[in-house]
This record gives C-alpha cells, sequence and structure tokens, in this order.
C-alpha cells in the first residue's frame, strides 16, 4: 500500500496534497514600478514573502534599516537569546544535571558567553542574505518611509533614494516597550534588546515581565548562579501555557534561587548614583521595594512602525503600533500587506515566516491554505517548554470532555541517560473519539520533542496512533508511548 494510503487510514482523515505553487514560468512584470513587491523588514516574515515573490517570477526586494540582515530575529531577537541559552548550558550543564547551582569560580565572564552569541548572528546574517540572493531579491539598506501608496523613501548613509512598488509587505517586527522612569537604557536598566550588550554578569537581576522573554531570561542567569527576582502584574506566569507545566518550571526555577513576585506592578525605576556602578530600585505599586544591582525590563513590544509614514497611505496602527490584517494579510489600503510581529499575536518566528509566505502567495493570487491553527509553540527557558493544541484549563472552560496521559522523563531510559529527571510530557485525549487534542512538554529536547504531536494533532489522530507505534528505543520519543498507554487505562476505568 502506498504510505500516503497508510497515512489516511491510519488517521482516518484524506490528506490534501499542498495547493501553493512555488514555481511558475516568469510572467511580464508591471513596468510602472520598480518592483512587483518589497518587503519593509528583512526578518523571517519580509525575508520568506520576497523569496516567495522571486518563486513566483516576480521582482522582489527588501528593506533593511539594521546592519544585520534577518532583522529583530537574527540581531537582537530569537537567534542571540537561544544561542546565550546554549552558551549558558554549556558553562551550566554539569551543575544543572547534577542539581546544584552554578558556584562562583565557574561562572564564565560576559565576554565568554556573547563571542559566541556574536559569531552565531554574523553567520545567520550570512546565511539571510546568502539566500536573497540566490534567489535574485535585490536587498537596500536604509530607513523607509511611504511618499504615497506605490513609492518609498530609503534614507541611507549615502543618500536618499527612491524606490516605486506595487505591492509592499510591512514586516518591521516590533521593539521593547521603554522602561518606566528612566530615560532610555543605560548599564543597569535595560531591555532584551540591551541584555546582549553586557559588558558584566551581575551578581542579582530584577527582571520585570513574566512572559516568554522574562521567564527566558531568568532561568538563564538563574543558572549562572545570579540572584533573579521575577516581577509581574499577573497572577500567574504564561498564562496561555499549561498550568501544570507553568508549575512544575516555577518548582525549577525555585529550586535555582529564583524569586517570584507576581501580582507586582512596577510604578518607577530609580537608580543611586551616588557611585560608580550604584544599584537600581524597583518601587511597586503596592508599596513594596526591590533593590538589584541590574534591571532588565521585559514588558511587552510594540510595533516598528513610527518612521513610516503610514498616514501617507492612510493606514493606521493601535496603541501598540500594530497593524490590523485579514486572513490573506491584507490591510485595509489594497496592495498593502503586512506579516509578522507588527500585526501581534502570536509573533513567533516560525509562524511569521508563514505569513511572510502566504501574504506573497495572496498578492499575486496564487492558492494558499490558511494558515495552520496546529502550530507548536516553543519556550526556550531552561529547562525548554514547548506545546500545541489546547491546554487542560481551557479544555475545562470550554467543557470538553477528556482524559490525560502523563510520561516522566525519568520512567524513560533516555531520560535517565540524559540526566533529566523532572521532565515529563502530557497528551490530552477526547474521552469519546480519543483524538488527541493537545501535547504539553517540560524537560531536555521538548520543542523539537513537540513536532510528533503537532503532526497527529493536525491530521486528527487518535490515541489509537500512539499505541499502535513502535518508537526507537532509547529516544524521549518514548514519552508517548508511555503517556498513551497512562491516558488508555484511564479511559478504560
Amino acid at each position: 500500500m502506498p504510505w500516503g494510503a497508510i497515512v489516511r487510514a491510519k488517521f482516518a482523515r484524506r490528506v490534501e496534497p499542498p495547493a501553493t505553487t512555488l514555481l511558475v514560468s516568469r510572467p511580464v512584470s508591471d513596468a510602472r514600478f520598480d518592483y512587483d513587491l518589497v518587503c519593509i523588514g528583512s526578518g523571517p516574515a519580509g525575508q520568506r514573502a520576497a523569496v516567495q515573490a522571486a518563486k513566483l517570477g516576480k521582482r522582489a526586494a527588501v528593506l533593511e534599516r539594521r546592519c544585520v540582515t534577518g532583522g529583530v530575529c537574527v540581531d537582537t531577537g530569537t537567534i542571540p537569546s537561544k544561542t546565550f541559552r546554549e552558551a549558558v548550558l554549556h558553562f551550566a550543564g554539569d551543575a544543572i544535571r547534577m542539581g546544584r547551582n552554578l558556584r562562583r569560580e565557574e561562572r564564565p565572564d560576559a565576554a565568554q558567553l556573547l563571542d559566541r552569541v556574536a559569531e552565531l548572528v554574523r553567520r545567520q546574517a550570512d546565511v539571510v542574505e546568502a539566500q536573497l540572493a540566490r534567489n535574485d531579491v535585490q536587498l537596500h539598506r536604509g530607513r523607509a518611509r511611504f511618499r504615497d501608496a506605490h513609492t518609498l523613501e530609503v534614507e541611507a548613509e549615502d543618500g536618499t533614494r527612491v524606490l516605486t512598488a506595487k505591492t509592499v509587505v510591512i514586516a518591521v517586527g516590533t521593539r521593547p516597550a521603554p522602561p518606566p522612569g528612566v530615560a532610555g537604557e543605560c548599564d543597569r536598566v535595560f531591555t532584551s534588546d540591551g541584555i546582549l550588550r553586557l559588558g558584566r554578569l551581575p551578581r542579582s537581576i530584577a527582571i520585570v515581565g513574566a512572559g516568554v522573554i522574562g521567564i527566558e531570561y531568568a532561568s538563564m542567569f538563574a543558572c549562572l548562579g545570579v540572584e533573579v527576582t521575577l516581577l509581574d502584574g499577573r497572577a500567574t506566569p504564561l498564562e496561555f501555557v499549561d498550568r501544570e507545566i507553568v508549575g512544575e518550571l516555577m518548582h525549577q526555577m525555585r529550586s535555582r534561587n529564583v524569586t517570584f513576585r507576581t501580582g507586582e506592578s512596577v510604578a518607577r525605576i530609580e537608580l543611586d548614583d551616588t557611585s560608580r556602578g550604584g544599584p537600581a530600585t524597583i518601587f511597586t505599586e503596592s508599596g513594596k521595594r526591590i533593590v538589584s544591582e541590574m534591571v532588565l525590563f521585559s514588558v511587552g513590544r510594540i510595533g516598528a512602525t513610527d518612521e513610516l509614514a503610514l498616514e501617507a497611505v492612510g493606514l493606521e496602527v493601535d496603541l501598540r503600533g500594530r497593524l490590523t490584517v485579514d486572513e490573506p494579510f491584507r490591510t485595509r489600503v489594497p496592495h498593502r500587506f503586512a506579516a509578522g510581529d507588527v500585526i501581534g499575536f502570536p509573533a513567533l518566528a516560525a509562524t511569521s515566516a508563514e505569513q511572510g509566505r502566504l501574504a506573497a502567495c495572496h498578492a499575486f493570487g496564487v492558492p494558499a491554505r490558511p494558515m495552520t491553527e496546529h502550530f507548536p509553540v516553543g519556550i526556550y527557558s531552561i529547562p525548554e517548554i514547548s506545546m500545541v493544541g489546547a491546554p487542560e484549563h481551557e479544555l475545562t472552560e470550554k467543557k470538553v470532555p477528556y482524559e490525560h496521559g502523563l510520561a516522566r522523563y525519568r520512567e524513560i531510559a533516555r531520560g535517565q541517560i540524559l540526566g533529566d529527571d523532572d521532565g515529563l510530557l502530557k497528551m490530552l485525549i477526547h474521552r469519546e473519539d480519543r483524538r488527541l487534542l493537545g501535547v504539553h512538554a517540560i524537560g531536555t529536547g521538548a520543542t523539537e520533542l513537540i513536532h510528533i504531536g503537532q503532526a497527529v494533532v493536525a491530521l486528527g489522530g487518535t490515541l489509537d496512533y500512539f499505541l499502535d507505534a513502535v518508537f526507537n528505543y532509547p529516544t524521549l520519543a518514548e514519552c508517548y508511548k508511555v503517556a498513551a498507554l497512562d491516558a488508555h487505562n484511564k479511559l478504560a476505568r
């Protein structure tokens, strides 16, 4: 039986072939414009939109104001932060596996951590530039702004050039919201964009905001032996993540001396300038004072749209500088699309890239499926977290009958080999039709492990797939088998 027939039979669901055509014969371009499509921003959304347009035979260009190609993702976001995490694990991995904190004499200095980050940023920027060049996408550096509906000014060091485009994809990304009461970043108060310019590792750090970025950096600094205080105005960090997974993460972070101050909003931040390198003091709205050597402010991000002169084309942004689009990623102005973090949720590098590709397809009338709802979310804390599908609290709120199956890494041979006794994987199964509703994991390799669950959820698969499947041994993928048996036993009661 052909493989495709086996998959369809297994999941009892018909799988259609991809609708998107990537390569077509080169059509005649509109001579009235310099380009058929221009992307403002070279991050995942802009990059993929331009490459897709080029593969459709269109003249495409990317405008980037940064000296690093790849946008925020490569310059200050995904690539630097995840490389920083790997550098932390390189130095602190043995201590983490042994369940102890890094001793002072074992701690690396900031240069040891950030040299690797700088190297990876350069290499990834080169990869992005090579991909654009390979697809005949023109790269222009400079600050872009609209002159009218089809005209863009690009201000560069060597002067201002004017470009015309039939279609524009706005993919400028976001920047961190500024700290309150502090005039810009300094050596003691900074945002996630500035953290990678650290001159030294602090003895203590207060992190304002327990969202994804705040949690990631809090866990990294804690593994380096830094005293971490994490503040957030919400009662629970990472509210969209399964409660059990968040609870396990907080337990492990507390074991590394992270102090959580939830339900605390920051009123202001003051700096002690009486001595060189004096501390920073956070005043909360409840009247508390938290003194720390450094402060990382990580409370949301705002769209980097303020320099685009969007009023020239009749576009408006919300209070956080973001644009509103419809399902094909069109703004309310014809031939103006937007994709990536600048349109808000889910604001992931992977989803941004797919949004850019779909925007280019829609711009040129190429059939394409809507954005999938079954995308994985990865949080690169230590330990890492990943999820696909609904968490337990959401199913409970919607009154969906479900059962869960659990597998702990300490029960899995591969987990014991890796020295990870705290990791776990949880599957959520519909009680009536046995469909897989969600997978939630925390521990080593969680962001890789999740893709098995993603495939089964997307294809409408059931618990029976995992009961029948054979996984390599010893692997972390065996967690699926153990969790499936656990769920099966509960459903049989």
